[in-house]
């Protein structure tokens, strides 16, 4: 049986956007995403779980440039190895970690994309929410940009920072408070005004941080530029790879990357399915995903208190030593 996470706490004006129903199904497979049960949805999505729902449905709230992995790669795979079924949910790692800590949402595992992050879900003042987390891939901050725009062949033959600031152009980026790639959006415009000796770039391509015409949920920002929404966007290097959308790379000592990191939350409905996920996850099948989708794997870091860590996935992180 679905758990109920169709409500994702986002405004429904985006709704008839072809990216928003995209976003609302990979939230959940079945879950209640229509306007007209949205209600009903939140309502649900705040009930305690019964035995029967926890069975065999692993709750995964996940980075949102991560949806295309998840919902396609890791997601069916797990559901074809185990058995168990996959539910996802997908959004800003700092708004995720609110709404665990707030209680407003279920989860079995959380996966988020900066390590600190989870620092906001550990020690009793945080809930003891979180006691250790496994850093297991990476993915640097890329431009992306729709080939059909009128500023693609700009990129051809300009530098990337003097397009983002020509007249009329569409910018789209996550917000800096909510999503990790927001803020390394600032960051990587704050180091190109010393790398490129442009002091105010960042001022001129971003205007403000949290900027309203340039600001947009994660879960929904590759299909605003794929439909023609946007022209350019930031993304991190496996969303670009995965939506097959052409992207200029940046120089590495400039770029910031994501770092993606996974855990099993406290009290978890259905402990032995997270274990589980994060297991096929971290495995060689789970990791051989990884990298088909764009990312970078690492190798397997053990943060916070590794004695707290499932013995079956404590001996995948030591065998990858």
């Amino acid at each position: 049986m679905p758990s109920h996470h169709g409500f994702s706490g986002t405004a429904s004006t985006d709704a008839h956007h072809p990216a928003a129903r995209q976003a609302s199904r990979q939230r959940s497979r079945g879950g209640l995403a229509l306007p007209a049960v949205g209600l009903l949805a939140a309502a649900l999505s705040f009930l305690p779980l019964t035995a029967a729902d926890a069975a065999g449905a692993v709750n995964v709230l996940y980075a949102g440039s991560l949806v295309n992995l998840m919902e396609h790669g890791v997601g069916p795979a797990f559901d074809a190895a185990t058995g168990n079924e996959f539910q996802g949910y997908a959004g800003g790692s700092n708004k995720l970690a609110n709404e665990i800590k707030a209680k407003l949402r279920r989860a079995d595992v959380f996966i988020s994309a900066n390590p600190k992050i989870n620092a906001s879900l550990t020690g009793a003042a945080n809930g003891n929410w979180v006691s250790w987390y496994v850093a297991f891939a990476q993915s640097p901050l890329v431009i992306g940009y729709n080939a059909s725009s009128k500023f693609a062949a700009d990129f051809k033959s300009k530098p990337w920072y003097e397009v983002l600031q020509e007249s009329g152009i569409k910018i789209g980026r996550t917000d800096p408070k909510l999503d990790p790639k927001g803020k390394l959006t600032v960051t990587l415009m704050k180091q190109a005004e010393n790398y490129y000796k442009s002091p105010g770039l960042a001022q001129k391509v971003l205007g403000a941080p949290e900027n309203p015409a340039q600001v947009l949920p994660e879960e929904t920002l590759v299909g605003r530029l794929q439909s023609g929404q946007l022209d350019v966007g930031f993304f991190y290097s496996t969303e670009t790879a995965d939506a097959k959308i052409p992207a200029v790379s940046l120089p590495a000592a400039m770029t910031p990357k994501a770092v993606y990191t996974v855990t099993i939350v406290r009290a978890a409905p259905n402990a032995s399915g997270a274990e589980a996920f994060v297991a096929f996850l971290l495995g060689n099948n789970g990791r051989k995903l990884l990298k088909e989708h764009g990312l970078t794997l690492q190798k397997l870091a053990v943060s916070g208190d590794a004695s707290a860590m499932p013995p079956d996935i404590t001996s995948i992180v030591d065998k990858a030593k």
